[in-house]
C-alpha cells in the first residue's frame, strides 16, 4: 500500500510563511550543495515566445534527504492582462529510496515565491553589510514585496524605495509595504536617485535590458540580482560585474543564464573565469564580503536544490500539523 498526500496552496500558505525558519532551510540547501554530492540536472525550459510564455523544471537530490521534489514553474507574463498571474505551477515530491510520490504541492507558485526571497534573504545575510538599513527594490510585483519582506528578516531595514516602469504599480507597492512591514516604502520616479545612499539593491523584473547601470554603484552597496532567470533576460549593467565581488547560486547555471551569461557574452568576462558560489561563502570555503566598502553582487537565477529544500520543509510541517488530503492505493 503507499500513501500521497495532496496540498493545496491554502494550506501550504498557512503551513509555510516567509519565516526565519524558511531563510535557513534555503541556507542549508546552498550550504549542502558546496559540501556534499548533490545530483542537479541543468534546468529544462520549454518557450512559447507568442504568449510571452515560458515552462521550467527543475529538481535536485541531496544525499541523506528522504525525498526530492521535481518542481514544474511556468511563467506567462502577459498574464496579468488577463487578470491571472504571472507564475503558478506545482511540485512532486518523490521517496529517495523507492522513487514513489510522497506528496503533490499544489502551491500554483507559492513555494517557489518563498523560497526565492529566502535565498535573497541567505545572499544578503552573507553578502550585505550587518548595518545594512535602506533597501532599494527594482519592480513593483508580489517578488518585489517578498524579498524587502525577506531582508527585514536579516537585516536592520529601516526604509525602502522602490522604483517601476509602471509608476502607479510602484506607487500602490509601495503604500501597501508600507501598511505590511511598518516601514515607510516610498516609489521613486529616477531609478538613479533611489539607488544612491541605498545599503541594499534588489532586481525583481523579467527585464531584457539592464534596469541597473554600472556607474550607479557605490562603495558597500550589496546587489542581488533575482530576475534574470533565462538567457534572454538582463537586469545589471554586465559592466557592473567588473566593479563588484561576483558570488553566483550556481556557477555552471549563471555561465548559461543570469547576469553572468550578459558579462562574458560582452567579452568583459572570460567564460572559464572562477567565481564563488553562495553555498562556498556559506560553508567558509570562499571569502565574500571582506571590507565594508566592497561592492557585492549574488546572481540569482535559481536552483533545484531550493525547490526540494522548501518542499522537504512543507511536507514535514504539512505532516506535523496533519494537513493535506492523503490517498491509499
Amino acid at each position: 500500500m503507499t500513501r500521497m498526500t495532496i496540498l493545496t496552496e491554502a494550506e501550504l500558505r498557512r503551513i509555510v510563511p516567509l519565516d526565519r525558519e524558511a531563510v535557513a532551510c534555503v541556507e542549508n540547501a546552498f550550504h549542502a550543495l558546496a559540501t556534499k554530492a548533490v545530483a542537479m540536472p541543468p534546468i529544462l525550459r520549454l518557450d512559447i515566445p507568442e504568449h510571452r510564455g515560458e515552462v521550467d523544471v527543475k529538481t535536485a537530490y541531496v544525499p541523506g534527504l528522504d525525498s526530492f521534489a521535481i518542481k514544474i514553474s511556468p511563467g506567462f507574463f502577459d498574464n496579468p492582462k488577463l487578470g491571472l498571474p504571472s507564475t503558478n505551477g506545482m511540485m512532486v515530491l518523490l521517496s529517495s529510496r523507492t522513487g514513489l510520490v510522497e506528496a503533490l504541492l499544489l502551491d500554483n507558485g507559492y513555494l517557489t515565491d518563498v523560497r526565492t526571497a529566502a535565498a535573497g534573504a541567505v545572499a544578503a545575510r552573507h553578502l550585505a553589510r550587518e548595518d545594512a538599513a535602506v533597501a532599494m527594490i527594482f519592480g513593483a510585483g508580489m517578488q518585489a514585496g517578498l524579498q524587502l519582506e525577506a531582508l527585514t528578516l536579516v537585516r536592520p531595514i529601516r526604509e525602502a524605495r522602490l522604483w517601476a516602469r509602471d509608476k502607479g504599480k510602484a506607487e500602490a507597492a509601495a503604500r501597501a509595504l508600507t501598511g505590511r512591514l511598518a516601514i515607510p516604502v516610498r516609489a521613486e520616479t529616477d531609478p538613479e536617485a533611489a539607488v544612491d545612499g541605498a545599503d541594499i539593491i534588489v532586481t525583481t523584473t523579467p527585464s531584457d535590458i539592464p534596469v541597473l547601470r554600472a556607474e550607479w554603484l557605490q562603495p558597500g552597496q550589496h546587489v542581488t540580482a533575482m530576475g534574470s532567470d533565462a538567457e534572454h533576460k538582463i537586469e545589471l549593467d554586465p559592466r557592473a560585474m567588473t566593479r563588484a565581488l561576483y558570488v553566483a547560486d550556481s556557477l555552471k547555471q549563471t555561465r548559461r543564464l543570469g547576469e553572468l551569461h550578459h558579462a562574458i557574452a560582452a567579452g568583459l568576462v572570460a567564460p572559464e573565469a572562477e567565481f564563488a558560489e553562495l553555498g562556498q561563502v556559506i560553508a567558509g570555503l570562499r571569502p565574500g564580503r571582506t571590507k565594508a566598502d566592497d561592492i557585492t553582487i549574488a546572481d540569482l537565477t535559481g536552483t533545484g536544490i531550493q525547490d526540494t529544500a522548501i518542499a522537504t520543509l512543507a511536507f514535514a510541517r504539512a505532516s506535523a500539523a496533519g494537513a493535506g488530503t492523503t490517498f491509499e492505493s
